[in-house]
């Protein structure tokens, strides 16, 4: 019991900011334009909490406490976007109840651009957030740099092959400069089969290097192994060569950006050559995996902290920089034009905008229920990958054999 409060506990902590961030983004966005909220929900089921503020929102806690949602009035459509029909109905119960100038406060009558802000409103939270988090670890911390020196070429592997040596210094990568070693792991893990063009510092010249990487054994930031490109090398880290940048708020805010920045362009790159088929899917994680990794990471903070308030700064800082990372994969997510997601009903809305008119109700059920069922397709192969890593079936097995 013990361990999988340790597990679940930090998943909990960790999704829940980005969740009511990525909710109240949608919030402030309709709240900005003057549509009518009814409801703002973290956790879903049966309230644990709840009150009605002055301007009439329902405030609720559910007791399933993952994910949210904002409703707003009228909205009583499955997929958020009624159609004519719909619309004809709801404006004459409206005016019925309300009066004529009531139609200005609901959601669905409001400008089609009003609409997408509102949609776009939650992902756009969501990279906030992350760009904040990562400008206040920089400004707050700095940015320990540990330049990509070489300490060992093993034998028979794409870097051997390439001409690389022990003591070269790899300083740009594909054109880009490399700071770090952590900088070319990155690039590196994504791409088996790509080759990349490294350039080197030895004995005072630069000399450049064609390595390709090959599909190995990566092991991640808490010892779970993958397999992900690899070069085959060792870094060493060398005193001399260790290096604290310290920014101001402004060019923290930038590197902040830049770093959101990235994590989409990983995103996208990666899942680009998973549908190709150059990448396989393993990789993909649902909340098992999340709730697993974030329970082994605590422990490995717990491990290393020598006392209680070091280990509670440590893990303020891992929970920080999780929150960053998932909260830009929340909002990418988000942002995928698929019907149920925000993403779905900005493409619904640029269809209305083209066509002059919703589009219609079976079209839009259809959709729901396309969309639906590709996003719990996707969290149950995602789940089945982290039993998979967990080797749950593995025991199950045993247990009958």
């Amino acid at each position: 019991m013990l361990s999988i409060l340790l597990h679940v506990a930090p998943y909990l902590v960790v999704i829940g900011p980005v969740v009511v961030i990525h909710e109240f983004g949608h919030f402030l966005a309709g709240k900005a334009v003057g549509a009518k909220i009814d409801q703002f929900s973290i956790g879903f089921g049966k309230p644990i909490l709840q009150r009605t503020d002055r301007s009439g929102v329902q405030w609720r806690l559910g007791w399933l406490p993952i994910g949210g949602y904002v409703r707003f009035a009228g909205d009583d459509n499955a997929a958020s976007v009624p159609d004519t029909d719909d619309l004809d109905a709801l404006r004459r119960d409206v005016v019925a109840r309300e009066g004529e100038k009531a139609l200005q406060q609901y959601h669905y009558f409001k400008p089609i651009w009003q609409r997408a802000i509102i949609s776009a409103a939650g992902p756009i939270a969501n990279f906030v957030l992350s760009i904040a988090i990562f400008a206040g670890l920089l400004m707050a911390l700095g940015e320990p740099i540990s330049p990509a020196r070489v300490g060992a070429v093993f034998p028979n592997t794409p870097a051997a092959r390439s001409g690389m040596q022990a003591g070269d210094l790899i300083v740009a990568a594909d054109g880009k400069p490399v700071k770090s070693f952590d900088t070319v792991r990155e690039l590196v893990v994504l791409r088996t089969g790509v080759p990349i063009t490294f350039v080197v510092e030895r004995a005072g010249r630069q000399v450049a290097l064609n390595v390709i990487p090959v599909r190995g054994q990566v092991a991640d930031a808490v010892g779970h192994y993958h397999q992900l490109g690899t070069i085959g090398v060792r870094f060493e880290s060398r005193p001399e060569d260790q290096k604290l940048i310290r920014y101001g708020p402004v060019e923290a805010l930038r590197k902040g950006t830049a770093k959101t920045y990235d994590v989409i362009q990983t995103t996208i790159y990666y899942v680009g050559r998973m549908i190709a088929g150059k990448e396989s899917a393993d990789q993909l994680s649902g909340p098992v995996g999340m709730a697993q990794f974030s329970g082994d990471l605590v422990k490995q903070v717990a491990d290393s902290s020598p006392d209680a308030r070091t280990l509670a700064i440590n893990v303020a800082l891992m929970v920080l920089q999780l929150v960053a990372n998932i909260s830009v994969g929340i909002g990418f997510l988000n942002l995928m034009p698929i019907p149920v997601l925000d993403g779905g009903h900005l493409l619904f809305y640029a269809y209305e905008a083209v066509a002059r008119r919703p589009l219609a109700a079976k079209v839009q059920a259809a959709g729901y229920r396309v969309g639906l069922a590709l996003v719990l397709g996707l969290m149950l192969f995602a789940t089945w990958n982290d039993l998979q890593r967990l080797r749950v079936f593995n025991f199950l097995g045993g247990l009958f054999s």
